[in-house]
């Protein structure tokens, strides 16, 4: 006959620690939903703002209704944007753009504002575009400590002929807890790993620091891991 150890009781928890873990617990459910749903009635109360003193007044449910209903002056600006890409995908909408395009190709300032903006809505929002669709590691900022990229695109001929001969890829090394700012700097393909995560994988990396951990942690460790490694020699 065996005889099992003694168990030993619970600790006992005091009241004090009993709230601080329900608080706690309240908090991490509460706070990406609070957070969300503040950002989410910013947003649209910005674009209402915006678009309630250019659309008639007869429009808006406001004046008819005894309480306010936001969220309208989002379903006028996506409409006015599709109709307007809707004329500007016609003859008559492209000639008009056309011209608005050449007042602007006039005015000193505002050209190279637009030209700027504009290059990067088309590289944004293009269709079929494969900008930022790629996430790689580069050695940086020292030997032996890898960095997370966004792979963008080859360099233009006039870059690629000052850079040399060796074929070389633009990247953009995001910071942390920010990943809209960071560098945006030439390396040759050769040194750039691909990995297997998404853009948003790479995000939450970067603005966690490492406490959101990718699906695919094990591949990234196992590819980090084969670059350190020394080469092998034949």
């Amino acid at each position: 006959m065996t005889l099992e150890p003694p168990r030993l009781p619970a600790p006992h928890r005091t009241v004090w620690q009993r709230l601080r873990s329900w608080f706690f617990t309240g908090l991490v459910v509460f706070g990406p939903l609070g957070l969300t749903v503040y950002f989410a009635w910013w947003l649209i109360s910005l674009i209402d703002n915006w678009v309630k003193p250019l659309a008639p007044s007869v429009l808006w449910p406001d004046n008819y209704l005894p309480i306010h209903v936001p969220g309208f002056g989002v379903v006028i600006a996506l409409f006015g944007i599709t109709v307007l890409g809707f004329l500007a995908a016609n003859i008559a909408g492209r000639t008009l753009l056309g011209a608005g395009e050449a007042m602007l190709d006039r005015t000193p300032v505002v050209r190279s504002v637009y030209k700027s903006l504009k290059q990067i809505f088309e590289t944004i929002f293009r269709e079929g575009g494969t900008q930022f669709r790629k996430v790689g590691l580069v050695e940086y900022p020292a030997k032996g400590q890898w960095s997370i990229v966004f792979i963008s695109s080859e360099p233009p001929p006039v870059i690629a002929e000052a850079l040399g001969e060796e074929p070389m890829i633009s990247v953009f090394l995001p910071c942390t807890p920010n990943p809209t700012t960071g560098f945006y700097f030439y390396v040759p393909i050769k040194d750039v790993i691909e990995v297997s995560i998404t853009p948003n994988e790479a995000a939450q990396l970067v603005m966690s620091a490492g406490l959101i951990q990718p699906t695919r942690t094990a591949a990234l460790k196992a590819l980090a891991e084969r670059a350190r490694a020394p080469a092998r020699v034949d």
